[in-house]
């Protein structure tokens, strides 16, 4: 997230670095070695912090399958849902810094640190970064009878009438929520939060009129928008995303320096040795680049988004950074 008036770190310059500066820092796979060999020698393990079924768990079926072409191994993906994804997230985190244990993670790995003092880790000093794989925005949607259309529409509305709108997201310290708190942070306005358990319910009851306001990947909500059941009022990005091409970013909607997006990225313990971490950010480099990749990409509204371990590191850094500002401006306590 890149929000400058609340004092955030640029990401946008990471997320566009080419995939060459990542590859004239990896070293050769060979050069990789595990504790009976060259790595990997065995299966790698690829943790997911969430339910089967959702997108961050397609996103590793996807990595762990391409992953295991490039370097001829078996990557395998493990399931450890709980706590807004804190449980799995832990398990990585006390688990051997070998590389045989690695996290996909996603929006939730920063800003759930950074909301929630339950979640007993810290994406900076606990994890390596090994390396970034794609990025998108969300999209903000508003149910079809409420008098704003724009962004500007909805502050203007927000002004005339505190705590009248309210706000549906995916739960208290998500990014569905944090987004909602940073808006708030930076037009001054008070929107009432309603957490709910998915942006699916929170969808639904916006369609139906119980709420006015959510936001949500662009995959969960295209089919609403092409349908009329909601409107689309601006992406979350500081650019319009290829699946919304008519949809304005932040800054074209009037709120210039907001870019947040929801990310992919794979996350291995403190202390992973370097040659094991290039090996598999090469690998990778070279994943986000296959033409079935950018092409399942496309189709879930990301782009890939190469890299070094150094650049996802300061990724990392900037958001959960911006993040944790937002909530001491907000004040939030959430538990």
């Amino acid at each position: 997230m890149n929000v400058k008036p609340l004092g955030a770190l640029s990401r946008r310059q990471a997320l566009l670095l080419s995939a060459g500066t990542a590859a004239s820092l990896a070293l050769p796979a060979a050069m990789a070695q595990g504790p009976s060999g060259a790595y990997p020698d065995r299966p790698v393990k690829i943790v997911v912090p969430f339910a089967p079924g959702a997108g961050t768990d397609a996103m590793a079926r996807l990595v762990a399958q391409k992953l295991g072409e490039v370097l001829n191994a078996t990557f395998v993906v493990d399931n450890r849902a709980g706590a807004s994804g804190a449980i799995g997230t832990q398990f990585v985190a006390q688990s051997p810094a070998d590389g045989y244990t690695l996290l996909l993670v996603a929006s939730p790995f920063t800003t759930v640190a950074a909301s929630l003092p339950s979640a007993n880790y810290d994406p900076l000093r606990h994890f390596t970064p090994v390396g970034m794989i794609a990025s998108g925005p969300l999209v903000w949607a508003a149910n079809t009878k409420l008098p704003a259309s724009t962004m500007k529409e909805l502050v203007s509305l927000a002004r005339q009438k505190p705590g009248a709108l309210n706000y549906g997201s995916a739960g208290a310290g998500g990014v569905n929520h944090l987004v909602l708190e940073l808006l708030k942070a930076r037009t001054g306005t008070f929107i009432t939060h309603i957490p709910y358990r998915g942006v699916a319910p929170a969808t639904m009851d916006m369609i139906g009129g119980q709420i006015h306001l959510v936001t949500g990947t662009i995959p969960a909500l295209l089919p609403f928008i092409k349908n009329g059941s909601v409107k689309p009022l601006a992406v979350t990005s500081a650019k319009r995303s290829s699946a919304l091409p008519d949809v304005p970013s932040m800054a074209e909607a009037g709120l210039p320096g907001i870019d947040v997006v929801n990310y992919f990225a794979l996350m291995a313990p403190t202390g992973t040795p370097p040659a094991i971490v290039n090996t598999l950010n090469a690998a990778i480099n070279k994943v986000v680049a296959m033409p079935e990749v950018v092409t399942r990409f496309k189709a879930d509204a990301v782009e890939a988004a190469p890299g070094s371990p150094a650049l996802l590191g300061h990724f990392i850094e900037a958001d959960y950074r911006a993040w944790r500002n937002v909530v001491k401006t907000q004040n939030l306590q959430i538990e």
